[in-house]
């Protein structure tokens, strides 16, 4: 998978080096801080992920997996998060109405759910070095979370929805609710446990709703189009995340752990030749697939750590180190066309 990933990530681009050239030009001319799409932070989300994944694999597995990866990723993510929280900031300050305009939009709107997300897994990330930083962060993004979901739910309520605006992004409030018992497990506060529950039940919800509704709007109506074919991957983390959430409010890996567990590795077999093609045009949204992938990894490597034998955490090891070279890749490719002027154009 790590050599298919990688040919479909870098065998974008055919055109004759001239052309090439004179497009870039064009384009980083008109490159603007306005065109800073929202879904970027979805990096933050795959590069906290994988910090978080390295960190469960030196726990489960032991000083055979360097705790010192999971820290070098963990503050690479932590770096990136502050570039683009500075550059967002930016973009809402000289042009507002064009933040109103992403957040309003039946698409893009959802993911504004990243940011919320990123605090989330960022609070995971930094608790590690100060308690206190982890949990005001991990406050501040519960806090945005629930704020959202109601938003997106109210919204959908309101009825005048198309259904092809029924798209794998709409899941990632819900996925977004279902991340907060996932970071906030361990937290202090006497009231945690009730907020907890109540982000479980929100979360468990709306992806289900969502899921089903996503779903049908795939088999009845026309496909994704080639650029959002990457957000494929969103229907894996609710099942993935589901199980983390699950196994964190719970203390144990049952039967229906197992289960989720299981679709969600399902689902992954099933959409992952869709989207690893090299039809697919590289962009931004190809971050989509990182946090899915991370979801699966860190749940891969709970369940091996608890079943146990050779198979299964050598398979989750395998995954770890895949999702790591995907994340490469897609880190080299994002500023390839960032420097170009691409990735700020229309």
């Amino acid at each position: 998978m790590t050599n298919s990933a990688t040919s479909v990530l870098t065998a974008m681009d055919t055109r004759p080096a001239a052309a090439a050239s004179s497009t870039a030009a064009t384009a980083a001319s008109r490159a603007s801080i306005k065109n800073l799409p929202v879904s970027l932070f979805a990096a933050v989300m795959g590069l906290s992920g994988l910090s978080m994944g390295w960190r469960l694999a030196h726990t489960e597995f032991g000083a055979v997996v360097p705790l010192v990866v999971s820290d070098v990723i963990g503050l690479f993510a932590t770096f990136v998060f502050v570039v683009l929280a500075i550059a967002y900031g930016a973009k809402l300050l000289r042009h507002p109405a064009a933040v109103k305009a992403e957040f309003n939009h039946p698409i893009a709107g959802n993911f504004f759910g990243t940011i919320a997300i990123a605090l989330l897994l960022q609070s995971a990330v930094l608790g590690h070095y100060n308690g206190t930083l982890g949990q005001v962060m991990w406050i501040a993004g519960t806090i945005a979370t629930l704020l959202l979901a109601a938003h997106v739910v109210s919204r959908l309520l309101g009825g005048n929805c198309h259904p092809a605006h029924a798209v794998p992004a709409w899941i990632i409030p819900g996925v977004a609710a279902l991340d907060i018992p996932v970071t906030g497990s361990h937290m202090p506060m006497p009231w945690a446990g009730e907020v907890l529950l109540l982000s479980a039940a929100v979360g468990a919800v709306m992806a289900l709703v969502l899921f089903t509704m996503i779903v049908t709007r795939l088999i009845q109506h026309e496909p994704l189009a080639p650029a959002m074919t990457p957000s494929l991957l969103i229907l894996v983390a609710p099942f993935k995340v589901g199980f983390t959430t699950y196994v964190n409010l719970t203390g144990r890996v049952d039967l229906f752990a197992g289960l989720l567990f299981y679709f969600g590795v399902f689902l992954f077999v099933v959409l992952a030749p869709k989207v690893f093609r090299r039809s697919v045009p590289f962009g931004a949204g190809w971050w989509a697939v990182s946090f899915p992938l991370a979801a699966m990894v860190n749940a891969g490597v709970v369940y091996a750590g608890v079943r146990g034998g050779w198979g299964l955490p050598l398979l989750a090891g395998g995954m770890l180190v895949v999702l790591t070279a995907v994340l490469v890749v897609l880190t080299v490719r994002t500023v390839q066309v960032l420097l170009s002027g691409r990735l700020l154009t229309n």
